[in-house]
């Protein structure tokens, strides 16, 4: 495996908006450049183009409010028609056709027989290409819906993987710690270094892939119940990794969810082959990074280290890929968590006392700055990251 050293060029960013920015200007330009060639016949062409292209999708819709009112009413949608309604239908289809037609009925646009019969046969044109699939989505707008819906298996695998697990495991982890260093040892890293396989071969313990990399032993346990399962034990697992005759060693683990997109992609029927596998995985990383990120008893925690199995040749290219995520660490900043200091309570000297702690003399002498000890702005509850 070999770690990989710009993650910004491999992991892909969620897709903008570009296409359709180009579409809509694209549009725009080709009706210009139509309204300077015929300017009088313009707002009828446009009027009838439009009307025909929304009728269109509206039979479609009607096609598939036919198929789900028929066969799934019942199943998917309970008898209710609303529901069907809502999702065979879009609004802003409906919308439209209203609105044009009203535009044109206003403004006394009649059309003649030949051009009814061109309507006819632009909506039978369309639906004809629509049920050949020549008009459906592509693959990119597939993979883009499944992206914004979070639909794909690496979202629910990424979002299992932490709210299963991580979520209980990051909050305690630097009290696992500091139980481990109460009897002498030491941590390279106080974090939880996960990693993740771009392959998604995961093995059973990382000295199968590098030899410098050894089980030490494990965390003070975790036992919750959960799911009917009483004292369920959660263990974090401590490596030594030596480079150069100097050893480090830190909480480390591969993420368990990628064993299942390895294991589907073994699989004819989940119709998951090598190329869909790979994309899964880095949508996995991108989104478990976002949910950490925003999860503020998480964040800090953890560490994601995402290995390329482009180049196999460095036997021990894991050890160094850690190591070199280690020594990244050591020069980061830590913000230490502000210390409250103790509200103590003075007692309020009476008149006397305070007269013969202060005399005249000194009361009378020129003034000099006082300074309070510094308190914090922040209310409870506040976020305890020491690291």
């Amino acid at each position: 495996m070999c770690g990989v050293i710009g993650e910004d060029g491999l992991v892909p960013r969620a897709r903008s908006r570009l296409s359709e920015v180009c579409e809509a200007v694209l549009g725009l330009l080709t009706l210009v450049f139509v309204w300077l060639l015929d300017a009088d016949r313009f707002m009828e062409r446009t009027g009838m183009i439009a009307f025909i292209l929304t009728v269109a999708a509206f039979i479609h819709s009607m096609c598939l409010f036919a198929e789900e009112w028929f066969f799934h009413s019942r199943q998917r949608y309970h008898g209710r028609i609303n529901e069907i309604l809502q999702a065979c239908f879009k609004g802003h289809v409906i919308l439209g056709m209203c609105a044009i037609l009203v535009m044109l009925l206003f403004s006394g646009v009649s059309f003649s027989s030949e051009q009814w019969s061109t309507m006819a046969i632009m909506c039978a044109v369309y639906l004809l290409l629509n049920s050949l699939r020549m008009l459906g989505p592509t693959p990119v707008e597939i993979s883009e819906i499944c992206e914004v819906k979070k639909m794909n298996v690496a979202h629910g695998l990424a979002w299992s993987f932490y709210i299963g697990y991580l979520k209980f495991i990051l909050p305690v982890l630097q009290n696992k710690i500091s139980q481990y260093s109460s009897t002498g040892a030491r941590l390279s890293s106080p974090r939880l270094h996960i990693l993740l396989p771009l392959n998604a071969v995961v093995p059973s313990s990382p000295e199968e892939e590098d030899t410098n990399v050894v089980f030490h032993e494990n965390l003070p346990e975790l036992k919750l119940d959960m799911a009917g399962v009483r004292n369920r034990s959660y263990k974090n697992s401590v490596y030594k990794i030596t480079q150069d005759n100097k050893t480090y060693s830190c909480v480390l683990e591969y993420a368990t969810p990628l064993r299942t997109l390895y294991q589907m992609s073994q699989e004819r029927s989940a119709g998951f082959g090598e190329r869909e596998r790979k994309q899964q995985v880095l949508l996995f990383y991108r989104t478990l990074s976002q949910i950490l990120d925003n999860s503020l008893e998480c964040r800090n925690r953890y560490r994601l280290i995402l290995l390329n199995d482009e180049h196999t040749g460095d036997p021990h290219q894991l050890s160094r890929e850690i190591i070199q995520h280690l020594k990244q660490q050591d020069g980061e900043i830590h913000m230490d968590p502000i210390r409250e200091p103790p509200n103590e309570v003075y007692p309020v000297p009476e008149e006397g006392a305070l007269s013969a702690a202060f005399p005249e003399g000194q009361m009378s002498s020129a003034p000099s700055l006082m300074f309070s000890l510094p308190q914090s702005l922040r209310s409870e509850p506040v976020e305890t990251t020491d690291y």
